[in-house]
């Protein structure tokens, strides 16, 4: 069974940084694209940045220049540095990714969360 779990969550000030860690487990064949999504309080779900296997990034316009993604040597762990963070940036950050389990197609999976508060 496939699980991902984050963590590095937590409370900072404003300006702070903060660095937040996905790690994969389980059956795993290979894991393609990795992302760090966010839902804010009575907000929609929202992707922040991106990750494919060759290292290509893609960002949200409203993280970018602040955020860095990054995977791991086995590329079955994803980062997120978040510097310059804002009161805005609090949410729930999600892990997700795309896993082939067996070697025969790809699922997307999500981590449970991790909460991300900054304090004005």
């Amino acid at each position: 069974q496939v699980q991902l779990v984050e963590s590095g969550g937590g409370l900072v000030q404003a300006g702070g940084s903060l660095r937040l860690s996905c790690a994969a487990s389980g059956s795993i064949f290979r894991i393609n694209t990795m992302s760090w999504y966010r839902q804010a309080p009575e907000e929609q779900r929202e992707l922040v940045a991106r990750i494919t296997t060759a290292g290509r990034t893609n960002y949200a316009d409203s993280v970018k220049g602040r955020f860095t993604i990054s995977r791991g040597n086995a590329k079955k762990a994803v980062y997120l540095q978040m510097n310059s963070l804002k009161p805005e940036d609090t949410a729930v950050y999600y892990c997700n990714a795309d896993i082939s389990p067996f070697g025969s197609g790809y699922d997307n999976y999500w981590g449970q969360g991790t909460q991300v508060t900054v304090s004005a």
